[in-house]
């Protein structure tokens, strides 16, 4: 059975997973890895998703405020055996359903064009590309996007 639980990043499932993720990120980042893990830091995150099969964790999802306006998506990962089953959406539609609650009007997040799995998961959950905000400023391997609550 799938469940779907809200936590904060003191939760030891989602620091496993995350740890998974960034080990998954360094292979495919390459050389950048290390510009994107400075951004990707987990302490103190209020804001956790982590999805669950039977008690098995298998992906996970955050938002921080970004702006008194907008959360940004942070630590988006599904477990590769149970990638292609919706789980990355459901999580992503529980942060979004978060964020609303918590009043703000938008989600925001960047992902690497080296992850099309992701960047086809944004677009189809109505995500707009955006120019690249903050620090993603002026780095060509970052696509970020935009949802409107």
């Amino acid at each position: 059975m799938i469940r779907t639980i809200r936590t904060n990043s003191e939760n030891q499932d989602f620091r496993e997973l995350v740890k998974e993720l960034d080990y998954e990120l360094a292979i495919r980042d390459g050389l950048e890895h290390a510009f994107y893990a400075q951004f990707n830091k987990i302490d103190l995150i209020k804001h956790v998703v982590v999805v669950y099969d039977d008690k098995t964790p298998i992906g996970c999802g955050a938002i921080k405020e970004l702006t008194s306006d907008s959360m940004e998506v942070k630590r988006m990962y599904t477990s590769p055996e149970s990638r292609g089953k919706g789980v990355a959406s459901t999580i992503l539609n529980e942060l979004e359903k978060w964020a609303a609650e918590l009043s703000y009007q938008k989600c925001l997040l960047e992902t690497g064009k080296k992850q099309p799995e992701a960047i086809a998961l944004y677009l189809k959950s109505r995500y707009n590309i955006i120019p690249n905000y903050g620090q993603y400023s002026g780095i060509e391997n970052s696509v970020c996007f935009e949802k409107k609550l």
